[in-house]
């Protein structure tokens, strides 16, 4: 336990900026990623096993809802094991400050990791909505055009944040980070990965997990939109 306890207060210095953070990621997602790689820290865990820790979470919710019929119990499980993923996926990287540095593999690999999660979580939807179709009110086969478009959002986020901030001009050294935004984090809620991970636990509600699910897919298609516009907007200042 006091190994623990020391490498929490470690991490608690060595934060990455709230700039663009959500309030999820930041109050939730983050403080629950530092107990997780204060612990992994003390039994001696590395990075990488750390992030295959967070695959086999969120791999097993993704299997769940392709595999499993939908009821209120299975959302509550898929909900906890993507929870837990997330929040392993933050340890990973704290692991790494905590120990001194991440190395590129490991960067890679946490990255494969979670554009394999988006992908693999929207498509066991689409399994679902087909499988299931009296459950889930999916009948019509227009309904399963959903969890593509919403695979297509998140999946060009996710790629277009990456490649945004590898291609924007990097702030000088020993430059004050700017102080993160209230308003911004608040505004961002609706597209954590955090808050979308709850919209399962109406699993059980058969339609009213299908007009939740599709709801916050119009919202991170409006949300790319403005994103893409934001990044181009940005990148044509920085000279090639």
């Amino acid at each position: 336990m006091a190994k623990v306890g020391t490498a929490l207060r470690e991490l608690r210095g060595a934060q990455k900026s709230a700039k663009g953070v959500s309030l999820y990621s930041r109050f939730v997602n983050r403080p629950a990623g530092r107990y997780l790689a204060a612990v992994s820290y003390a039994l001696g865990l590395t990075p990488n096993q750390v992030t295959l820790v967070s695959a086999a979470f969120s791999f097993a919710a993704v299997a769940a809802v392709a595999l499993a019929a939908p009821s209120w119990g299975l959302g509550v499980a898929v909900w906890a094991a993507l929870a837990v993923g997330f929040a392993f996926d933050s340890a990973d990287g704290q692991l790494a400050r905590l120990r001194g540095g991440g190395s590129a593999a490991g960067e890679w690999l946490d990255h494969v990791v979670d554009c394999a999660k988006l992908t693999a979580l929207h498509s066991c939807v689409l399994i679902a909505f087909y499988r299931f179709p009296e459950a889930y009110g999916t009948g019509g086969h227009g309904w399963l055009l959903v969890p593509l478009g919403f695979q297509f959002a998140s999946v060009v986020t996710f790629f277009g944040g990456l490649l945004t901030e590898k291609l924007k001009a990097k702030p000088a050294p020993g430059s004050p980070a700017a102080a993160p935004s209230t308003v911004r984090a608040v505004a961002l809620l609706p597209v954590d990965y955090g808050v979308f991970c709850l919209v399962f636990l109406a699993l059980g509600g058969g339609g009213l997990f299908r007009w939740a699910y599709a709801g916050l897919g119009a919202i991170a298609a409006l949300f790319l939109a403005a994103f893409l516009a934001k990044w181009f907007r940005e990148l044509s200042a920085v000279p090639r």
